[in-house]
């Protein structure tokens, strides 16, 4: 009989910096390869449909991500269960949360479609978002939330590839993806051929048709690979025991992205009371600024998972060296985002608007939260491994700490004094030293070595190193 590890990285043996890589290195790509994608989604909107549109990007991103805080939250605690189950080495638990998870994500996602696109007009409206950015920003919106249970399926597949080690095969699907996204864009957009110009909305309608194939390559691939990870319906139970516990390693993830989407969407309804042009500059550096935000995700997704592994098996001593190489990976990527930004904004910003206003307010911007990044990189490596260990409740206490009590009022503040805009650009470079503080000193602590997982559901033969 085959082995049903080898369908898998078994991360609990051999090099630690080797995994790391391993599993960190495709998602970096992908992320990347998404950036990429959406700096040249954004560049098509900005350049070909103007400030407003731009500005519409810029005040959807935390609406979108508020309602992805909870689908994120699902495939995260899927991610950690899957993680520990397999590197306890009980495969019959894998496949109960695969089966069990999906279930649920097609409930809720379908929950968050219908209650996200009734709900648009009014949460716009809520955030202060000027007229002129309105009517572009409710139709890119609703056309997302139509599609939602299509990207949340996505996330998913992709959590459940990870939890056991693989990070490669979520990258094609993803490319698939990416790739038929890049090609509608021009058409739907500003119109190429019988294909009407659509504007904004048409590059929603670009993305839901990209993920729709990404997902349906990604489900065919699990179900004939047939592996302990294939999503069959007949797996598909509702198993109580199982949903409390991805409700209470899963809801302190929901409610710590929750909280992060409203303090963006706090903050970008402080932008928006600056006018149009900020918006545009807002929503164009921020495209650029994730850049720096996915390679430390990548990473500290990458930490998450071999720490869960390894936690399962009990190995604490390769959990403090997951965390020191964690550290010096995202370090290295993060020093080489800041010199750029540090020395080219400018530039980078003139791709997106002709604006010379609106390159300067983006400038600074990039100039300010670029080393900034190097601080919200090492967090997310220390918040991997207690994600790992499943304690997401401290990753929940870290951030609403470190947004709501220090980033936000310290905006709020800033932007009133003689700094104006550039104050909500120094809040956020502090609120990310805070976070940064407060996830590493709990990491020293070691109390994230207390499992999540039943000693009883442990089933690795013993002596195996």
């Amino acid at each position: 009989m085959a082995n049903p590890r080898a369908a898998g990285r078994d991360c609990t043996v051999g090099s630690i910096p080797r995994h790391l890589v391993a599993i960190a290195l495709p998602m970096l790509i992908g992320n990347l390869i998404q950036s990429g994608y959406t700096i040249i989604d954004a560049i098509w909107v900005g350049r070909t449909v103007g400030n407003a549109a731009m500005g519409g990007i810029a005040v959807s991103f935390p609406v979108l991500f508020l309602f992805i805080a909870v689908a994120a939250g699902v495939t995260m605690a899927t991610t950690i269960l899957i993680s520990q189950y397999y590197g306890a080495g009980n495969h019959e638990q894998v496949k109960k949360t695969i089966g069990t998870s999906f279930l649920f994500a097609l409930m809720i996602g379908s929950v968050i479609s219908v209650v996200g696109f009734f709900s648009t007009d009014a949460i716009l409206r809520l955030l202060n978002t000027p007229e002129s950015v309105i009517a572009v920003a409710s139709i890119y919106l609703k056309i997302n939330f139509g599609g939602f249970l299509i990207m949340y399926s996505g996330f998913l597949i992709g959590s459940i590839l990870r939890g056991i080690g693989d990070s490669r095969t979520p990258l094609y699907f993803m490319i698939i993806g990416v790739v038929i996204n890049a090609i509608l864009d021009p058409f739907f957009i500003i119109g190429v051929g019988p294909f009407p110009r659509m504007g904004l909305a048409g590059a929603a309608v670009a993305s839901i048709i990209g993920q729709l194939v990404a997902s349906i390559t990604g489900y065919m691939y699990l179900l004939k690979k047939g592996n302990i990870v294939a999503i069959k319906f007949r797996d598909m139970v509702w198993d109580t025991p199982l949903i409390k516990k991805i409700l209470v390693i899963g809801f302190p993830s929901m409610l710590q992205q929750s909280a992060i989407s409203l303090g963006m969407a706090t903050i970008t309804s402080i932008v928006n009371g600056f006018g149009e042009s900020v918006v545009a500059a807002f929503g164009a550096a921020g495209r650029i600024d994730t850049v720096s935000y996915f390679p430390a995700m990548s990473i500290g997704m990458s930490v998450s998972i071999l720490s869960g592994q390894n936690i399962g098996a009990k190995k604490y001593d390769r959990v403090h060296s997951v965390f020191r190489w964690g550290v010096i990976m995202t370090l290295m990527i993060s020093t080489v985002n800041t010199v750029l930004y540090f020395t080219l904004p400018r530039l980078m910003m003139s791709a997106f608007v002709k604006d010379e206003e609106v390159i300067s307010i983006g400038a600074m911007y990039l100039r300010i939260l670029g080393p900034a990044s190097m601080m919200f990189a090492i967090a997310f490596v220390s918040n991997g491994v207690i994600n790992g260990a499943g304690h997401t409740k401290m990753t929940l206490f870290f951030t609403l700490f470190a947004l709501w009590c220090v980033r936000v009022p310290v905006i709020i503040w800033l932007s009133k004094t003689s700094l104006g805009v550039t104050g909500i650009w120094v809040g956020s470079a502090i609120g990310f030293a805070a976070l940064m503080i407060v996830s590493v000193g709990w990491y020293k602590t070691g109390r994230w070595k207390r499992t999540v997982i039943n000693p009883m559901e442990r089933m690795r033969p013993q002596g195996k190193e």
